[in-house]
């Protein structure tokens, strides 16, 4: 098994090392820069502290999050966003932005030729292993049909600048770049953080290239429907990229879908929507390729749909990017580039590559074995593999790697190293200079490839060296291109799409949403309704010793737990924890099954799976559930749990009331108001029958009957007087005036 090793320098590479953004050719800070600490010097480093603390709790309210894979699962860790942006002058971002342009027709026409005739092959400029050796090479995708021509849909190139000042690209992303949500996200985040900033600088605007990307998608199907169906395949929450997913579903007007909800008829990809099914015409896929088919390609995949490849092969769907398109992720590209781009576009490579050989050339093997000491080595196939510098591997690791190479030397590269340029960083502390790298993002408009002026940084530990595969998490920077101010501005060309004839569009639920919304439903009402019973105890607990309540409270405890409603352990005996201990446990502990915070999970879960069809302030109402469940240190854990609940309940109401005003009344509602309705009369059944078995301490349950339902003030306002079953029953069972009854 081939070793790992970290990719982090000694601090003495690091002090003489890489490229700072912040300095200019002469020595003194960079003019873009002098202008953006100008504006950020008015506002003191206590107001910096007060927009830190307004960006974070933006991206919480708009729930940026980022889905880390661990050891059994993984978690959803809050999106960063750093205060001080990546500037880019117009001089190097014309530059840059050529360079990406001729970069990606290269690689579509790459693609074309090695998907169709495979001219480069025969002729020699693709080495023959590097094809059909790769697993990322699709054998039952060649000769697919192309609507449009098109197989490059959206592409991404990763850069980092080197010591002398120029951006080299160190990956290209061909199968479904990530990117584009997130840096959209950033920049309105800063807008709103940062406004004086923006005024000052002015960077280019982001949406003027995504609304003609829009546009392109309709154009892109087969058939050129005047209304097309418009699917964005997903492989589902438990992806690094789910919020950019849904993000841009919403933003395009999308339809987010995961593999079960769509199906093959009869040459067709439709959806299973509640009205039955849709036929799709253009699916956006954010699937790796080789996973969207287990009929004719992975057959372990369950996140594809088994027939896409005979669909797509007849012309009847269109599939961006094309399915095969990973194949050029693989680094071993990289060197081939300069050749292939004056054989293809006869011009020379504006954009130059990180320094890369591939081992399966005997040359090339050579350079990278003589010189193993000054290169990091990596998988040829297959971007997220391992990267090894063999100076820190041990002797019996780097051994092992050795004979690794000689065995299968295609299946590795040596590229040189790389320490990517610094960037200030904000911090309360005061300045930080990080390492950073930027993800550029070029769509196609439907006549020719555009790049998205801006893009996506990530900063970098201190001494970390740029590799091919970069993780979504940790510091993000948004990335401003600078107007030029000598040039003169063209006039602005308003882009006017063909607009469609106006029609009501049939619904395109998909049944897994609809289901997830009608457990969405359930665990909030569910939630609610354990509030409410712990919120009684609480209150109660805190009456002095030998009060009535807490007889009442042993009663109570004993009838809910019998049918499931509380744990066990809510009924007082001498080997079970105090009733206050339990109480608190089921508010704040992680892990209990029947507690405050695995309803929480749930709920969140659920809304995830939906987040595309919620508006922001539903969305913002959901991500302030979760942190009322986290304890803090020296509170009087009642007293914290009561402030806890109550909270929790407030937030509850909240959304209960926007989900009734603001939610459109379709299947989405529908689904989600009867699992509420449904879950909230199985509750109020147990909880009545529970009260009705309780023998002797009937009469005494009867008032927390009430107060659990939130119906104390209309039985007092009808009876006004304590209690009673019948009364009781005509409140929680017959009233129809009381939205709380049966």
């Amino acid at each position: 098994m081939t070793p790992a090793s970290p990719l982090v320098l000694s601090p003495d590479a690091v002090a003489s090392a890489g490229y700072d953004e912040s300095l200019g050719s002469s020595g003194g800070t960079h003019p873009s820069w002098a202008s953006l600490q100008s504006s950020l010097a008015r506002l003191g480093p206590e107001e910096m502290s007060a927009r830190a603390e307004g960006c974070r709790r933006l991206l919480s309210d708009h729930g940026v999050t980022c889905f880390v894979p661990r050891d059994g699962g993984g978690t959803d860790e809050p999106w960063q966003l750093d205060l001080l942006p990546l500037l880019l002058s117009a001089d190097e971002w014309s530059e840059i932005e050529a360079g990406l342009k001729q970069r990606a027709r290269l690689l579509a026409l790459i693609l074309d030729d090695l998907y169709g005739f495979q001219r480069l092959v025969r002729d020699g400029f693709v080495p023959a292993p590097l094809v059909f050796a790769n697993p990322a090479f699709l054998r039952p995708c060649q000769g697919l049909a192309m609507p449009g021509k098109v197989r490059l849909h959206s592409y991404a190139a990763d850069l980092a600048r080197t010591a002398d000042g120029r951006w080299r690209v160190i990956a290209d992303r061909t199968q479904a770049p990530t990117g584009l949500g997130f840096a959209l996200e950033n920049r309105s985040t800063l807008s709103r953080v940062l406004p004086e900033a923006v005024r000052q600088l002015q960077p280019r605007a982001l949406s003027d290239v995504l609304r003609r990307h829009r546009e392109n998608l309709r154009r892109f199907a087969p058939e050129a429907p005047e209304n097309p169906v418009i699917a964005l395949l997903t492989p589902g929450p438990r992806h690094e990229a789910y919020f950019e997913h849904a993000y841009l579903a919403r933003l395009l007007g999308l339809t987010l879908v995961e593999g079960d909800d769509l199906t093959v008829r009869d040459r067709r990809v439709f959806i299973k929507t509640l009205d039955g099914l849709r036929a799709v015409d253009v699916i956006v896929r954010r699937v790796n390729d080789a996973y969207c088919d287990p009929l004719e390609l992975r057959g372990d995949s369950l996140l594809g749909v088994p027939g896409l490849l005979e669909v797509t092969r007849a012309g009847c769907v269109a599939v961006a990017n094309s399915l095969g398109s990973g194949l050029l992720e693989s680094p071993a590209f990289l060197p081939l580039l300069p050749a292939l781009c004056r054989h293809l576009l006869q011009e020379e490579l504006l954009l130059p590559s990180i320094d890369t050989w591939w081992c399966g050339q005997g040359a090339e093997q050579a350079h990278v074995r003589d010189h193993l000491d000054s290169l990091v080595l990596r998988p040829a196939f297959g971007g997220s593999g391992p990267v090894w510098r063999t100076q820190e591997l041990a002797a019996g690791h780097r051994a092992l790697l050795a004979e690794d190479l000689r065995l299968r030397p295609h299946e590795f590269v040596g590229q040189a190293e790389i320490l990517p340029s610094r960037t200030p960083c904000w911090s309360a502390s005061g300045g930080d200079s990080r390492p950073v790298t930027w993800r550029a993002i070029v769509l196609h408009d439907g006549y020719d490839f555009q790049v998205v002026p801006g893009g996506l940084a990530r900063v970098l530990e201190a001494g970390t060296l740029a590799t091919g595969h970069l993780p979504l998490s940790g510091l993000s920077k948004d990335v401003w291109v600078l107007p030029d101010r000598a040039a003169t501005l063209p006039p602005i060309q308003v882009f006017t799409a063909p607009q469609p004839a106006l029609e009501r569009a049939p619904s395109d639920l998909p049944s897994r949403t609809a289901d997830n919304f009608f457990w969405l439903g359930r665990y909030t009402e569910r939630l609610e309704q354990l509030a409410r019973v712990l919120r009684y105890f609480i209150r109660h607990l805190s009456e002095e010793p030998g009060a009535s309540g807490h007889g009442r409270l042993e009663s109570l405890g004993r009838a809910l737990a019998r049918p499931g409603l509380l744990p066990d352990t809510v009924v007082a005996e001498a080997d079970r924890p105090p009733l206050a201990a339990v109480v608190s446990q089921l508010v704040f502990a992680e892990g209990h099954t029947a507690g405050v915070r695995d309803l929480l999970g749930r709920i969140h879960l659920a809304a995830f799976s939906v987040r595309d069809r919620l508006s922001a302030d539903t969305w913002r109402i959901l991500n302030r559930l979760e942190p009322e469940a986290r304890p803090g240190a020296g509170n009087l854990p009642l007293l914290q749990a009561g402030a806890t609940l109550q909270t929790l309940l407030l937030n509850l109401s909240a959304l209960a009331g926007l989900e009734t005003e603001n939610m459109p009344r379709g299947h989405g509602w529908l689904f989600l108001d009867l699992g509420r309705r449904l879950e909230r009369g199985l509750f109020l059944s147990q909880l009545l029958e529970a009260v009705m078995r309780s023998g002797p301490d009937l009469e005494r349950l009867l008032e927390p009957a009430l107060e659990i339902s939130d119906s104390v003030m209309t039985h007092r306002r009808r009876y006004f007087a304590e209690p009673r079953l019948a009364g009781v029953l005509e409140v929680l069972v017959h009233d129809a005036s009381n939205p709380r009854a049966l």
